[in-house]
């Protein structure tokens, strides 16, 4: 990853990082569309850009990264770009892991990676395990993800292993329904990103986002950089976080 992209970051310009910074990567479509390209080198060109912010949270020293690279609305979408989507996916497993293992980037993704197919899925959990032992900044990708699916699943499982006997509904609480979602073991977010102007959270990590601080920039994510991630850091250094307690 070499030298820090952007100095003050890296150096401590910004005052506070967050341990756990996600993104919503947005605004592939628009850039490619300004540029009268086909949609698909927006989402290449969006790859390009994944790979700047993973860069410049590592130089950072923030220690948790997620970004949503593909939501469950996103099977939506006209089939021939779901298609250069999950190609781009396979293509950037495939070429970027020596990357990650090299920088101590652990990889891990979230969501239903089942229904992208098992070629996809043996290639996931490759990258999964060749990154294992990476410890510089743990990255998850968001893939077939939704919140609410995520929640909905989490409370099935909880249902059944009650119904089973094998758990006291009584013994139920916010740590131990953290505990069955697909970020369990993990921090929740100090700082959500969302890019291209939109101010919406669009289904991300909706329990895990309870005490988040959001930042909105209007930016499409395709020329975003280290210096943004910079911005958006600084901006979270100068909130005042209470957690729901009453100010000093």
């Amino acid at each position: 990853m070499g030298a820090a992209a952007n100095p003050a970051l890296a150096a401590g310009g910004a005052t506070a990082v967050p341990r756990h910074v996600g993104i919503i990567m947005d605004g592939n479509g628009r850039w490619a569309a300004a540029r009268g390209l086909p949609r698909a080198l927006g989402h290449k060109a969006g790859a390009e850009a994944a790979r700047r912010a993973i860069e410049a949270a590592a130089e950072a020293g923030i220690g948790w990264l997620t970004l949503f690279a593909f939501s469950s609305e996103n099977w939506r979408r006209p089939p021939d770009e779901v298609q250069d989507l999950t190609l781009l996916m396979r293509h950037y497993l495939n070429t970027e892991v020596a990357r990650l293992v090299r920088e101590g980037v652990r990889l891990r993704v979230i969501g239903e990676r089942e229904r992208f197919g098992p070629e996809l899925v043996r290639a996931i959990e490759r990258a999964e395990a060749a990154t294992a032992s990476g410890t510089r900044l743990n990255l998850n990708v968001a893939l077939s993800y939704g919140g609410r699916a995520e929640i909905a699943s989490a409370a099935r499982e909880i249902a059944r292993r009650v119904a089973a006997g094998e758990l006291d509904a009584d013994a139920v609480d916010e740590r131990m329904f953290g505990g069955f979602l697909g970020t369990a073991g993990m921090p929740d977010p100090d700082l959500i990103i969302r890019t291209s102007g939109e101010q919406r959270i669009s289904n991300f990590l909706l329990w895990q986002a309870a005490y988040a601080e959001f930042v909105f920039q209007d930016v499409l994510w395709p020329d975003y950089g280290a210096a943004h991630l910079a911005d958006a850091v600084t901006e979270f250094s100068r909130r005042d976080r209470r957690f729901g307690a009453r100010a000093a």
